[in-house]
C-alpha cells in the first residue's frame, strides 16, 4: 500500500511539472489516469476513468487571476479511489471534485505564504546582481511546489483508501445509480465550462447550429464533425497576412484609378 501511494504521489508530481515543461497538458486527467491504473494494475480502467474526468474538467484553467479545482491531485486520488473501489466513472467525479477542491485551498496557503516569502529572498539576491541564487530559489520553488502535490496524494491514499472503500460500498445502490445517470451529465458541463471561455458571436454560428444540425439531423460522427471544422478554419482564416495584403494592394489600385 505505501509503495503504490509513493508511486501516485509521483505521478501527481510529474504532473505538476507540466508547468516546467512548457504546459505540455501533462497535468491532465486524460494523461495522469492511465498511469494510476498501471500503478493499481487496471490500465483499462485508469484509462476510462481518465477520460471522463477530464471531460468533467475540460473547462478547469487557470484564466487571469482565477484558479481551478486542482485537477492533478483530484483526478489522481479520484482515479485511484474509483479503482480500489471498484466502482468505475460512476463515482470517479463524485470523489475527484471535494478533493480538487481541498487540494485547491491547500495550494493557496503556499502560494500565499511560502511563495512571497521566496520571491523576497530572490529579490534580495537580484538587488545583490547575484543570478545564481535568484536561478536556486527559482527552482527549489518550483520543486517544492511540485513537493506539495507528492505530499497530498501520498499522504491521501494512505490515509485514505480503505476507509473511501468501506464508505463508497455503504452507499446505496439507488444513490449509486444516480451517480451513473450524473456521470453521463459531466460532459455536458465541461464543454459547458469551455464554451463559457470561448464562445462569441463568430463561433455561435459553427458551434452551435452548424455542429448540432450535422450530428443530429445528418448523423455525422465527432470526428467527421472536427474534420469539417479544421477544413473551416484552414479555409476561412488567413495565417501569413498575404491575403490582408492583396486586399490592400486591390483598394489602393483603385483609389488610384479615380485619378
Amino acid at each position: 500500500m505505501m509503495l503504490k501511494a509513493f508511486l501516485l504521489g509521483c505521478i501527481a508530481f510529474l504532473g505538476k511539472c507540466d508547468l516546467a515543461t512548457g504546459t505540455n497538458q501533462l497535468q491532465r486527467p486524460i494523461i495522469l489516469g492511465p498511469l494510476v491504473g498501471l500503478v493499481l494494475g487496471d490500465l483499462d480502467a485508469g484509462i476510462k476513468i481518465g477520460a471522463t474526468l477530464e471531460l468533467a474538467f475540460l473547462g478547469s484553467y487557470s484564466v487571469g487571476a482565477f484558479i481551478p479545482p486542482n485537477v492533478i491531485v483530484g483526478g489522481v486520488l479520484g482515479t485511484a479511489f474509483a479503482i480500489v473501489t471498484g466502482k468505475g466513472p460512476a463515482v470517479a467525479f463524485t470523489m475527484a471534485f471535494p478533493i480538487a477542491l481541498l487540494a485547491v485551498a491547500i495550494d493557496n496557503i503556499f502560494f500565499s505564504l511560502v511563495r512571497p516569502l521566496l520571491g523576497k529572498v530572490a529579490d534580495n539576491y537580484a538587488e545583490k546582481g547575484n543570478v545564481h541564487m535568484v536561478s536556486v530559489i527559482h527552482m527549489a520553488t518550483g520543486f517544492l511546489t511540485c513537493t506539495v502535490l507528492f505530499l497530498m496524494v501520498f499522504i491521501g491514499f494512505s490515509v485514505g483508501s480503505d476507509a473511501m472503500k468501506k464508505f463508497v460500498e455503504a452507499i446505496p445502490a439507488v444513490i449509486t445509480n444516480g451517480l451513473t445517470i450524473a456521470t453521463g451529465l459531466l460532459p455536458g458541463i465541461g464543454f459547458a465550462m469551455l464554451a463559457q471561455m470561448i464562445m462569441n458571436k463568430k463561433v455561435v454560428p459553427f458551434f452551435f447550429f452548424l455542429g448540432f444540425v450535422l450530428s443530429a439531423y445528418f448523423k455525422l460522427p465527432v470526428v467527421g464533425i472536427a474534420l469539417l471544422g479544421l477544413i473551416i478554419i484552414f479555409t476561412t482564416i488567413d495565417f501569413t497576412g498575404k491575403k490582408t495584403q492583396l486586399a490592400t494592394d486591390v483598394v489602393e489600385e483603385d483609389d488610384d484609378d479615380d485619378f
